[in-house]
């Protein structure tokens, strides 16, 4: 206590001794504010007498020299300085004394300042002369005043602008710092899950093998049930390993046409659609940029889609072909005449795991569209969807045309 006692004394003593340094440099400044705006008034008024007094000597000079008609010039000229750099009141101080000046001086009679037809002649012209000097500095002051206060709110944005650059800069460090974690956590429960959902796989089928002769129907079909969803769980896993590695694989981008793509696609998925009646109608297919895998990956994923969703139709009607609508992308569509969807949902459309219909209907893990979008995202492109509720639906992609990739 006895040692605390002092240390807090000194903390006060100090304090108190910081509030009256910050006093005494308040007083200070306000002290120095009046002295400031007096020495600016002495300065202004001080020029304009200063300037009409020069402008006398020069004037005695000039006189002497018999150049009479140049004195005139002369105080016009130091009206003319005060005016650009004293202001308006002291230019016209510096008016009304030079006026003075120079009819004492310079105009017969000499050293009076009685008015004589001479002073009536250059009276005028002084004052008009005088007076467009002294506008033109107003003039000029203003627009200084407004170009410096536009100087320095451009500066204070500019600021703004640049702290704010500094803070998107951090978020999209925090960002894509986040997305990589994120892209690492669901490959390894992806990766870890794969195990455990085969074994249930793999010893339910055992199961079923085994005891088939002793289960019930009933017990038969809950085995059978286990086996689907851990089949579809394994085909989930599956796919969002795919959507995960999409991320984290380098692309290896060159031209690619898409026609022959598009091709090889329709014959990969032939099994799928034997016994169908579908028509396709292919058309003129560009040439455009990018990894060929992961393209070969989007256009799967789209015909598929439209062979899978118009498997309701007695003839599916699927056209692949392309728009010449954008000068620096290649515009393909899928168009089909299946069960479509409601476009109020199409927010969710390219969603992980988000799925418009039901899975009774139409089997899948909804992580599809979500990969077709990443994967066009990264090659720099688009692709959105349009449709109405069993009308069919059209699936749009933009990609970059070759010499349009920005390096």
């Amino acid at each position: 206590m006895h040692s605390a006692a002092p240390n807090f004394a000194d903390s006060a003593g100090g304090d108190l001794s910081v509030n009256s340094i910050v006093e005494d440099q308040a007083r200070g400044a306000k002290a120095a504010a009046p002295e400031r705006v007096s020495g600016r008034i002495i300065f202004r008024y001080g020029l304009a007498l200063g300037s009409v007094a020069a402008a006398t000597a020069l004037g005695f000079l000039a006189d002497r020299c018999n150049l009479h008609e140049s004195i005139f010039t002369i105080y016009l000229l130091a009206v003319a300085l005060t005016s650009w750099y004293a202001g308006a009141w002291p230019a016209a101080i510096a008016f009304a004394v030079g006026e003075l000046a120079f009819d004492y001086f310079f105009t017969p009679p000499l050293y009076s300042l009685r008015i004589t037809r001479e002073d009536v002649a250059y009276f005028p012209v002084f004052t008009l002369f005088s007076g467009l000097l002294i506008w033109f500095g107003v003039v000029r002051r203003r627009v200084e005043g407004a170009l410096r206060q536009s100087r320095d709110l451009l500066e204070v944005e500019v600021e703004q602008r640049q702290a704010l650059n500094v803070e998107l800069e951090q978020r999209s460090d925090e960002l894509q710092v986040t997305n990589k974690e994120l892209e690492a956590f669901a490959y390894s429960v992806s990766h870890d899950l794969r195990a455990p959902v085969r074994h249930i796989a793999g010893f339910t089928e055992l199961l079923q093998k085994h005891a088939d002769s002793v289960l019930d129907d009933k017990a038969r079909h809950h085995l059978s049930m286990i086996l689907d969803s851990a089949n579809r769980m394994g085909n989930l896993v599956d796919d969002l390993l795919a959507f995960s590695r999409i991320g984290r694989a380098e692309t290896q981008k060159t031209t690619v046409r898409l026609k022959q793509l598009v091709k090889d696609v329709i014959g990969e998925i032939s099994p799928d659609t034997q016994g169908r009646n579908i028509h396709w109608a292919i058309g003129t297919l560009p040439i455009c940029y990018g990894d060929p895998s992961l393209l070969r990956l989007v256009f799967s994923n789209l015909v598929s889609n439209a062979v899978k969703f118009t498997q309701m139709r007695p003839q599916a009607e699927i056209e692949i072909s392309s728009l010449n609508h954008a000068p620096d992308a290649s515009v393909v569509f899928i168009k089909d005449n299946g069960v479509g969807f409601d476009m109020k949902y199409k927010d969710k459309l390219f969603g992980v795991f988000q799925r418009l219909h039901l899975q009774e209907s139409f089997q899948g893990t909804g992580i599809g569209l979500a990969t077709v979008q990443r994967i066009v995202h990264r090659h720099g492109g688009k692709v959105w969807a349009e449709a109405s509720v069993d009308n069919g639906a059209t699936f749009f992609v933009a990609l970059p045309k070759p010499g349009r990739v920005k390096g």
